[in-house]
């Protein structure tokens, strides 16, 4: 999906990493695709013509956000020479909370119908399997339920991206992110 970006308002979200992000996007001369932008703002890419528009440390930053949340903690772990810094989750009920409602939206709540799934969890069922940690938020249901709900999900994201951003008005950016994904 080559979709471009385009920026509908720069309002400031409250958000500092989101707030910079619109403040590249707004920047740009030419509209850049979903594939591009993901590739800048995660720093994955070394076009030098575009490195004023990487977010800086994003992982970084984004780690101390989680933390600041209480969703991670930092701890340092030592590997052979030389010491880590990891963020292993300190909030188990959050991420609980969160594998539970992605179990329930593709086994309970089922509508096998991306138009009508809540936009939140479509997003998060794309950026699970984006994360290849898919598996693991099933993995703790017994081997029927896990196999129906891989299916369902596998079934929803081998559909074709640019068909479902067409028919779906306000979920395009999140068809467009599989789609980056999935090249």
């Amino acid at each position: 999906c080559s979709c471009q970006v385009l920026l509908k308002s720069d309002a400031p979200t409250g958000d500092v990493l989101l707030d910079e992000t619109l403040r590249h996007i707004k920047a740009t001369e030419t509209a850049e695709t979903v594939q591009t932008w993901i590739e800048l703002l995660t720093g994955e890419t070394w076009n030098p013509f575009k490195l004023q528009y990487q977010l800086r440390n994003v992982r970084e930053r984004l780690a101390k956000a989680l933390v600041e949340k209480g969703i991670l903690t930092t701890e340092k772990q030592n590997f052979l020479l030389f010491d880590m810094t990891t963020h292993p989750v300190s909030n188990a009920s959050e991420k609980q909370r969160l594998v539970k409602k992605l179990q329930e939206s593709v086994l309970e709540r089922w509508v096998n119908d991306p138009q009508r799934m809540e936009r939140r969890t479509l997003a998060l069922l794309v950026l699970a399997h984006a994360s290849d940690v898919l598996e693991n938020v099933f993995a703790n249901l017994a081997d029927d339920k896990y196999d129906l709900a891989m299916n369902r999900t596998k079934d929803l994201l081998d559909m074709d991206p640019e068909v479902e951003a067409a028919k779906a008005r306000g979920t395009e950016m999140i068809w467009a992110v599989l789609a980056a994904f999935n090249k």
